[in-house]
């Protein structure tokens, strides 16, 4: 699988001129937000968190290889914002030391993803209707998380506000690696301009705190414009 999606990289970053039918640029805005599910049974295990949208960007290329006039393999390389917020509550329950932290969580996480795409193209009016899909593989390459919010320690409240880098491995804040499946819709007109939305569903869960009935998974809706030639 490895050297599948190495292979796939290479031809995306221009490396496998032959059979080349269209390159293409794409940028965008992301929604992305994630899934988190932890069992009522895991006991002490992470608890479910209801994620919200953030706001994010991409940029990236595609290589459109022609199978049929209506069939093509589409490969790319995106450099792509990931991530989501919640609220968050957490305490002790030590009366000599009382802790509590009530507000919202928030991580930002930039991932390079290498999508393979079938996709279906059907001529309508000015140009073509296409729909497609397939796998991805993303690698996280920085992130930061965010906490704003009421602090209480003791008998003592305060407004806390804080920023810090994500560390990324498997004995680490996150799991560097992400798979799923990646869904896409748009409109391109004759002269190569086209709009677009697409879908990444992730599989894999990024959770690394070691809970068995534990998962948190990335979901990244997105809209944009391209241009092939």
């Amino acid at each position: 699988m490895k050297k599948i999606f190495i292979s796939t990289l290479f031809c995306s970053l221009g490396l496998c001129s032959f059979a080349q039918n269209k390159i293409g640029i794409k940028a965008g805005l992301t929604f992305p937000t994630m899934s988190s599910y932890s069992e009522p049974e895991a006991f002490d295990g992470p608890p479910e968190y209801d994620f919200k949208s953030n706001v994010s960007f991409y940029v990236g290329g595609t290589i459109d290889f022609r199978v049929s006039d209506g069939f093509t393999i589409q490969p790319g390389l995106t450099l792509i914002g990931k991530g989501g917020k919640t609220e968050i509550y957490e305490s002790n329950f030590e009366p000599t030391h009382l802790y509590a932290f009530s507000g919202t969580y928030k991580l930002e996480t930039m991932n390079l993803e290498l999508p393979v795409n079938a996709v279906f193209n059907f001529n309508l009016g000015n140009g073509k209707l296409f729909l497609g899909g397939g796998p991805y593989y993303a690698v996280a390459i920085s992130g930061k998380e965010k906490r704003n919010g009421m602090l209480t320690v003791g008998d003592t409240r305060s407004v806390e506000s804080s920023e810090r880098k994500v560390e990324f491995g498997n004995d680490k804040d996150y799991k560097r690696g992400d798979f799923g499946l990646n869904f896409l819709a748009g409109y391109e007109l004759k002269n190569g301009i086209n709009i677009h939305a697409g879908y990444g569903l992730g599989i894999s869960s990024i959770d690394t705190d070691g809970f068995n009935d534990s998962s948190l998974k990335n979901r990244v809706l997105s809209v944009g414009v391209g241009f092939s030639f």
